[in-house]
């Protein structure tokens, strides 16, 4: 029979996993349980230097519960090094400043914005932002002469020693990407679905081939894998971008590995019915199931050998040329007879099994660029991570830097208005700090910084929240101290356990648990070693109410449509630039398709650097929406397929540019302008409807119906093509496939539109 104590304490271990995933918030805990009154004491005690153990204490507290760097303890070592270096200056900075009223808010109002806008472009400074405003908050909150300022540093100095230490030896965190295991599970699913559905296609349900139930088991691990994957990363606080090589990579990936199931559903055999048989598709999936497995394995250990991938890449590069070689005699017998719609459609199906195959080589071939990319930047030096280099390119230093800054320099950016209005209402706090005259008045800026969240609404729930936590802290630390009256030696055994709930309470409890374990820290902090006065509470509860109406107030100002406004319009810009790009990928095409006047025979990199900004974008104000509390307005399964169409609309884009790309040159002399025509207003046609879609979430309009397949369409453009479907040197009839091809892609595009439409439906009602 299992004792009490341990039944008890297995049942309080189940509960924190359940609350706490991965312990993530009660290893920070623990660790801050020990090193905070460890230096607290040290300082306080044994230095007798009041100064350097109030640093020591919120130095120790910011390093190791406000930050939570992730990837090899090389670079979160650097990571921390580099934390140190910041509060140095910014703690030098906030002394000099704090005597000049206007300085010190001009200052704040700087150091604020360009600490919360650094985190558009890296997750490391996203991640690290509350711990270097508190930085600067101290000390430009508390002024004093600059005798004090080798004590301050001291202390700081200690709390970062300290907690490098901790985050090394004190139960160390797992070194892997927390997406790189359910991207490698879904690598492996994908890989096992196209092997069943290869083998399917090729033995026609035959003795040794996988059955129909095979078959649908495989597709439906592949479904939930992607979902899992999803959720993992939509539920990530920080998404891991920005300077980091290998971690943009990864972000990538969620949406290339989002798409490619997608397209493994569409292009699912029909199972009830006998398969088409067309030997070059199969290779193709099953060479792509190849690239996928060793994907996974390359996610699992990045820094193994990238080899196996790459050879696996060039022989799924082989098949898909072949198979686009070989596709052109296939269709040498039907180019007999007068083009019509019931004519016109078994030439198309000859060549869809070898386009779905394609659009799955294509999407393959991505995946595994983004893995390799990834591995090949774990292998970087520090001095090259450090100047956000690309592996193998000679890039100018921090281009990807510039690029995302400049990408969030817009109106329509939710990190420009975030950064803003956390920057005003920092500056605006510091001059009612200066005003007022408050004691320990910091604990305004802290107000103001726990409360500061994406809209309006929510920021007055978070206020209110706040409130009442600081209310039941202060409270259960004002009868703390009439139960301990003079015994000093209680707080100090008080004040670990404090600083444990603290950091476990707001992820395993609530916010106001936080903010409550937060305030009885504090309230112990500056007790010890005095004679202890419960009147501090009221203090408390002033300054941080204060601090909740200065982050109300500039919420109310700066954004008052909150987070669902600022998705509809990052999407009406993605779905906008998206659609122009995709434009672009096809007058491209119809360029290299032989004489005539072309709109343009350049490549659309402008147009694709935009629409991979406005996505981007998108992402922000996604994840804004994600992190608001209270119900949502939009189902969040709508959002999530709105979100993921810009992603479909890009890689159609992507898949058409590297059709194009790879092609020969064509002979100029060919004639097909009907062809270009009909291409064109394919593309045309399929690009404004999401021009309209984007203009209706950006203006509440009306939402366009769904385009309907155009046969009539598809009959002029095998028609056109006939001559070179049959041309004997194959040169122009693999041109003729590859337009095909395009048109299959656009068609891809229009297939998602009922499903979009729907999505949007709800809210703007056609």
């Amino acid at each position: 029979m299992r004792a009490p104590g341990r039944v008890t304490l297995g049942r309080a271990l189940s509960w924190l996993r359940a609350h706490d995933p991965e312990l993530a918030a009660t290893r920070r805990a623990v660790r801050a349980a020990i090193v905070m009154p460890a230096l607290f004491a040290l300082c306080g005690q044994v230095f007798d230097s009041p100064t350097t153990a109030t640093y020591a204490a919120f130095g120790s507290f910011s390093m190791l519960l406000l930050v939570d760097f992730t990837g090899p303890m090389a670079q979160r070592l650097q990571a921390h090094a580099g934390l140190a270096v910041a509060w140095a200056v910014l703690i030098c900075l906030g002394t000099l400043v704090a005597h000049q009223v206007w300085l010190a808010v001009a200052v704040m109002v700087v150091i604020g914005f360009v600490v919360l806008f650094a985190g558009a472009i890296s997750s490391v400074l996203a991640g690290a932002s509350t711990a270097l405003l508190l930085a600067f908050v101290l000390p430009v909150t508390s002024p004093a002469p600059l005798s004090q300022l080798p004590d301050r540093l001291a202390g700081a100095g200690l709390a970062a020693l300290a907690a490098m230490l901790a985050v090394s030896l004190l139960w160390p965190r797992p070194t892997t990407d927390p997406l790189s295991a359910p991207a490698a599970r879904v690598c492996r699913a994908a890989a096992e679905q196209l092997r069943a559905d290869a083998s399917w296609l090729a033995g026609a349900g035959g003795p040794g081939t996988p059955g129909v139930g095979r078959c649908r088991i495989t597709a439906h691990r592949a479904a939930e894998a992607a979902a899992d994957l999803r959720e993992v990363f939509d539920t990530t606080p920080y998404r891991p971008t920005g300077l980091s090589t290998s971690s943009r990579a990864i972000v990538r990936l969620v949406d290339e590995l989002t798409w490619l199931c997608d397209i493994l559903a569409d292009s699912t055999p029909p199972l009830d019915e006998h398969p088409d048989c067309d030997a070059d598709a199969h290779t193709v999936r099953r060479a792509a199931a190849r690239v996928l497995e060793e994907a996974a394995g390359l996610l699992d250990a990045p820094m193994s050998s990238r080899g196996p991938l790459r050879t696996a890449s060039e022989e799924l590069a082989a098949a898909m040329a072949a198979m686009e070689r070989d596709a052109t005699g296939k269709l040498g017998t039907r180019r007999t007879g007068t083009a019509t719609p019931s004519r016109v459609h078994p030439v198309i199906g000859m060549l869809d099994l070898s386009f779905r195959a394609q659009e799955l080589g294509y999407a393959t071939l991505q995946i595994a660029h983004n893995v390799d990319l990834a591995a090949s930047a774990e292998r970087r030096s520090w001095h090259e991570r450090l100047l956000g280099r690309e592996p193998g390119t000679l890039t100018e230093p921090l281009v990807s830097a510039r690029e995302r800054a400049a990408a969030h320099l817009r109106p329509q950016s939710v990190w420009l208005h975030n950064s803003l209005r956390g920057a005003l209402g920092l500056g605006i706090a510091v001059a009612l700090v200066h005003v007022t005259t408050l004691q320990h008045s910091f604990w305004v800026l802290l107000g103001t910084l726990s409360v500061l969240r994406s809209n309006a609404l929510n920021t007055g729930q978070n206020a209110i929240r706040a409130v009442l936590g600081t209310l039941a802290g202060s409270v259960i630390g004002a009868g703390m101290l009439q139960l301990i009256g003079d015994h000093s030696t209680a707080l100090w055994i008080l004040l670990p356990l404090a600083v444990l709930v603290a950091g476990i309470a707001p992820a395993a409890i609530s916010f106001a648990a936080g903010q409550a374990a937060f305030t009885v820290t504090v309230v112990v902090l500056f007790n010890i070693g005095q004679n202890p006065d419960w009147h501090i509470v009221l203090m408390r509860i002033q300054d941080v109410g204060i601090g909740c109406v200065v982050s109300v107030l500039m919420a109310l100002f700066l954004w008052p449509r909150g987070a669902t406004a600022a998705v509809d319009r990052a999407l009406a810009e993605a779905y906008a630039d998206s659609a122009r790009y995709l434009a672009g990928t096809v007058a491209y095409a119809v360029g290299r398709c032989g004489s005539g006047p072309a709109p343009t025979v350049r490549p659309p990199l402008d147009e694709g650097r935009a629409a991979a900004a406005a996505a981007r974008r998108l992402d922000d104000a996604f994840r804004s929406y994600l992190a608001e509390r209270g119900a949502k307005p939009v189902p969040l399964a709508d959002m999530s397929t709105l979100v993921t169409g810009i992603v479909g609309l890009r890689l159609a884009g992507d898949a058409v540019l590297e059709l194009w790309q790879r092609a020969d040159e064509e002979d100029e002399n060919t004639d097909r302008v009907e062809a270009r025509l009909v291409i064109l207003g394919a593309a045309g046609r399929v690009t404004g409807w999401y021009r309209d879609l984007g203009a209706a979430l950006g203006r509440a309009a009306p939402v366009p119906e769904p385009l309907p397949r155009n046969p009539t369409a598809e009959g002029r453009l095998v028609e056109s093509l006939r001559h070179d479907l049959g041309d004997e040197r194959r040169q122009s009839a693999a041109t003729a496939v590859r337009i095909i091809w395009t048109a299959d892609h656009l068609d891809v595009a229009r297939r998602l539109q009922p499903n979009l439409a729907a999505a949007a439906s709800p809210r703007h009602p056609s």
